[in-house]
């Protein structure tokens, strides 16, 4: 059994003692909110309304689709052995709040019944040593040991499965996790003979989740149906052909690893879908790009886990939202600290999205020029509160 999926909702109003969701006054509180919009003495009189009316408004609310005042609940789960791409497809969605459990700090380990190999974990060992000693060679005394350490597993995790099991608190609404399992069970419908097996195993995954929700009692039946019809945000199809556009919006098709797209999607402002490719390439972290034997040892290493979607496996990706949200992006991400794949793809985005504003005479050309002179330390709006003292992570030419 892959899937050992275990959540606990962490303590709020609407917890039983046996752990599971008290639902019922969940949703008596939700039906008085409801009638708040038309009582003349607000919601001080609502409190102390009469069961059969709360009732009323909560069957009425339910059923006719008129879902909003079940987001005033909010849940708070602790997820344990969530695969690391399910919690993409839940951090793609909005709104939520989500802390996870980061490969950066932490040793990657074959746990018991895990989705990572025997393969994958000797080779993420290996690699982790590899790179300590690369690191060492190419940036003398610039870093300390732990410095070292943190860097070699964060590159290393790319010959892991996207599926490693992670753990994460994730918060969101009880609305908001109902129309989740709705979309998963839509996924799930949809597999078949033909599916690929990433789709199996995520289907899988998503049936396991499921049953942990339903067995903490945060499925609402009425809840689950979506009138609109919509599906899970981040699988998108026919990417190749959408039109690129930079302006005061912008839309933008790429390739990055699984890894980069787990850090960019954190994004709430900007929307994010991925798509599987047939011909199977893999992201070279710059640290090795000039080490020819290197470089060919780790594209055999990938080549012999490709079946299990690793980590640094390159996805196409599309990424679409609003100019202002972008510079947000650059301000996170165009700094020393940021994960280097991000920093690097988010730096060549700025430069099409100016030479396009440049080329097209648009408005904004002169603004954007105050973002491409370096990182974020560099630019007028943005105040740096600790100098990284790195001179090839402030012009944005790093390779670690």
């Amino acid at each position: 059994m892959k899937n050992n999926i275990k959540i606990d909702i962490l303590p709020n109003q609407f917890l039983n003692s046996d752990g599971t969701f008290d639902k019922k006054n969940a949703l008596n509180l939700c039906g008085k909110i409801a009638g708040i919009c038309y009582d003349k003495e607000g919601f001080s009189h609502l409190k102390n309304e009469e069961v059969e009316k709360t009732n009323k408004r909560i069957n009425m609310t339910l059923n006719n689709g008129h879902h909003s005042v079940y987001d005033h609940i909010f849940v708070n789960l602790n997820i344990h052995n969530i695969p690391k791409i399910l919690a993409m497809v839940l951090n793609n969605e909005k709104e939520y709040t989500t802390s996870e459990k980061s490969a950066r700090y932490t040793r990657i380990v074959k746990g018991e019944n895990s989705y990572i190999t025997d393969l994958e974990e000797k080779l993420y060992n290996k690699w982790v040593t590899l790179f300590e000693n690369e690191i060492k060679l190419k940036t003398g005394d610039l870093y300390n040991y732990s410095k070292i350490k943190k860097l070699a597993q964060e590159n290393a995790r790319y010959l892991v499965t996207v599926f490693m099991p992670t753990e994460m608190i994730y918060t969101t609404s009880l609305r908001q996790i109902n129309y989740i399992v709705s979309w998963m069970i839509k996924y799930i419908n949809d597999i078949n003979f033909k599916s690929s097996e990433f789709e199996r195993k995520l289907a899988d995954s998503m049936r396991a989740f499921i049953k942990e929700i339903e067995e903490l009692n945060l499925l609402e039946e009425r809840l689950i149906v979506d009138n609109k019809f919509r599906k899970l945000s981040l699988f998108g199809n026919n990417i190749e052909n959408k039109t690129e556009y930079f302006g005061d919006v912008y839309n933008v098709n790429y390739k990055a690893s699984f890894a980069y797209l787990a850090q960019a999607q954190r994004h709430r402002t900007l929307d994010y879908e991925l798509q599987i490719m047939k011909n199977k390439s893999f992201f070279i972290p710059p640290i090795i790009s000039n080490v020819t034997f290197l470089i060919d040892e780790w594209l055999s290493d990938m080549d012999k886990v490709k079946n299990n979607n690793p980590q640094g496996e390159l996805i196409l990706i599309n990424e679409k939202g609003k100019y202002e949200d972008f510079i947000l992006k650059c301000k996170e991400r165009l700094c020393t600290h940021a994960q280097l794949e991000i920093m690097l793809k988010t730096k060549e985005i700025l430069n099409r999205y100016k030479n396009q504003l440049e080329d097209d005479g648009n408005y904004l050309k002169e603004d954007i020029k105050r973002y491409t002179n370096g990182a974020r330390c560099t630019f007028p709006d943005f105040n740096c509160t600790g100098d990284c003292k790195n001179n090839d992570g402030k012009l944005l030419i790093r390779k670690i």
